[in-house]
């Protein structure tokens, strides 16, 4: 028996404690009765990058949805820090230090790149000290951003979009990021920046970060923990050193 499956049986040896966010048989879809997620544990570690892999439509960014309260679950728990947050709105959840990336860019093309990252500090816009205090912190991340701070965010590259995008989701200081597909449609040197600026996220500043992508060796070379779905169920989890047969894990 491989490693990768003794690990599934026995279970996950990681000490609960250290947990930031846990999924805990979840079940949810987009129509009532009709489950895309089929029961979905997943446990994310205090500042370390848990990577959720498998096919198209399994489920993936469905679950992030329903982490995020975009969905509501018809069943199971979403637990930050150990509280259950099901049902809470997703203002609140911003509150509590839980942010999220959509597949797709959402930036404000025809608004300035610092424009923009105040966009994220919506939740405390009347704060203006604050909010001055989180772009100077989104600068000393990403010094291209204040060189191009007062430039159309729809001029830049697609990797300084990103950027954009990634320091306005950072302006409330979340404790947990949840990355959908980050490099959809990006080439392959833009990328490896995006990639690089999820490493310094959790290695600089301690972020918690749950990735889905089909990026599969990319996303299993900054993973720490690995979950791969199939058709809405775990299918196997555990850390990504022990992910070195890709064609068992995925295709079997």
């Amino acid at each position: 028996m491989s490693e990768l499956e003794n690990t599934n049986r026995s279970g996950d040896s990681r000490n609960p404690d250290n947990m930031m966010l846990q999924v805990q048989e979840l079940y949810a879809g987009y129509y009532r009765d009709l489950h895309i997620l089929q029961g979905v544990n997943l446990s994310a570690e205090k500042g370390k990058l848990t990577t959720v892999l498998g096919a198209n439509g399994v489920g993936k960014s469905t679950l992030l949805k329903a982490i995020y309260g975009f969905l509501t679950p018809q069943a199971g728990k979403v637990l930050i820090d150990g509280k259950d947050v099901v049902g809470t709105p997703t203002h609140q959840l911003i509150d509590m230090g839980l942010a999220y990336i959509p597949q797709h860019t959402g930036i404000f093309k025809f608004m300035s790149v610092e424009e923009n990252l105040m966009m994220g500090a919506y939740t405390f816009r009347k704060d203006r000290v604050r909010m001055r205090r989180r772009i100077e912190d989104n600068y000393q991340r990403f010094p291209i951003l204040k060189e191009k701070r007062r430039q159309l965010a729809g001029e830049l590259s697609g990797g300084q979009q990103r950027m954009v995008e990634l320091g306005r989701t950072l302006m409330t200081d979340p404790k947990v990021v949840l990355v959908d597909e980050p490099t959809a449609g990006l080439a392959k040197l833009l990328s490896e920046e995006v990639y690089q600026m999820l490493v310094d996220l959790r290695d600089r500043e301690g972020k918690t970060i749950i990735l889905v992508d089909q990026e599969i060796r990319q996303a299993l070379k900054i993973a720490d923990y690995v979950y791969v779905l199939e058709l809405g169920r775990n299918k196997f989890n555990g850390p990504a050193e022990e992910f070195t047969d890709l064609e068992k894990a995925f295709w079997v």
